[in-house]
């Protein structure tokens, strides 16, 4: 489900980003998407470690490293320190 956003811009601000999403082939509310899309992105901090541990989780798995062997890394580790 999309939704309508008004915003309130200088005619000429608006003039010239229109011209410019144009130039990418683009409509400016299709630029506009984009740009909020990305800076939420950027942004989203939660997205972010998600993406982090599933490429942790890949990388380890690619290497033969399972649950038990991180589950004793995590104990030891635990133990070292107490």
């Amino acid at each position: 489900m999309t939704t309508q956003m008004m915003i309130r811009i200088d005619d000429e601000v608006k003039a010239k980003f229109g011209r410019l999403a144009r130039l990418q082939g683009k409509t400016a509310s299709g630029m506009i998407r984009e740009l909020i899309e990305d800076y939420i992105r950027d942004r989203d901090i939660g997205a972010y470690i998600d993406d982090l541990w599933d490429r942790t989780g890949k990388k380890l798995t690619s290497k033969g490293v399972g649950p038990s062997v991180i589950d004793k890394a995590i104990k030891a580790s635990r133990r070292s320190r107490g």
